[in-house]
């Protein structure tokens, strides 16, 4: 938990550069989901912009800093979850990137101030700003690619592995709940690197795993639309048999 001074320059910053949840980049919303906060009836933000390249990105039209067309903008947001005061019990941002965008913080704690428990998914690329919404927030689902010396490869990016290494350092030592998550895709992963993957979260102290099987189809790189060599539920789940005792949860994601 941040100490009241640190807290405080955060909100002169914002204040600084007139920052406020208007200056949001939404791509999208979900009104109503059961499955991106655990046991709770939520909404799902989508923010706009990400700097990684993952080649199985299911999402790649939120890839781009610039706003959509159709997309909503945080007034209809606003509205939106004043509308479902007593309805829903979290809010949910996702992306894209959330942390990507310096006004998320105000967004969440309007939310929060809204008395929605907040929900962030993030791949943890900015851990200063995680830093900053973590006393906003309820759950956090971190996406780790890949262990650190194939995060390059997985991303497209340099540099990102120590930062998403901050960001799980960050949750641990916050009252924060959260759950790691990695996609697994063929051309990223055999199942020895699934393997060595959940030792090294193991060895890091990470309790909650969930792993995510990548959607074939609409993906960022067209090496990664068809997947010729699936996993085989049993060979994954094997894995997920012999590694729980590793974890409190380690489940397999569709």
């Amino acid at each position: 938990m941040q100490s009241a001074a640190t807290l405080l320059k955060l909100v002169t910053l914002v204040k600084t550069k007139m920052l406020t949840a208007n200056h949001l980049v939404v791509a999208g919303l979900t009104p109503m989901t059961t499955l991106d906060f655990p046991d709770h009836l939520a909404c799902v933000v989508f923010t706009q912009g990400c700097p990684l390249r993952c080649g199985y990105c299911h999402n790649p039209q939120m890839l781009p800093n610039a706003p959509q067309d159709a997309s909503p903008n945080w007034q209809v947001i606003e509205t939106f979850l004043t509308s479902r005061i007593g309805l829903l019990e979290a809010v949910v941002f996702s992306g894209g990137e959330p942390t990507s965008q310096p006004a998320l913080l105000p967004a969440v704690i309007q939310a929060h101030q809204l008395g929605f428990k907040v929900g962030l998914h993030t791949s943890g690329i900015n851990p200063s700003r995680l830093e900053s919404l973590l006393p906003y927030l309820s759950w956090v689902g971190l996406d780790i690619k890949a262990e650190p010396a194939n995060y390059q490869a997985v991303t497209g990016r340099p540099g990102v592995a120590v930062k998403a290494e901050q960001s799980l350092s960050l949750l641990q030592t916050s009252k924060v709940d959260y759950e790691v998550r990695t996609t697994l895709h063929p051309k990223d992963f055999d199942l020895a690197a699934i393997n060595s993957l959940l030792n090294w979260l193991a060895s890091k102290q990470v309790k909650k795993v969930a792993l995510q099987v990548a959607r074939a189809g609409q993906c960022l790189s067209p090496a990664y639309q068809s997947i010729s060599q699936p996993f085989l539920t049993s060979e994954l789940t094997a894995i997920i048999q012999q590694q729980a005792v590793n974890f409190s949860q380690l489940l397999l994601r569709d």
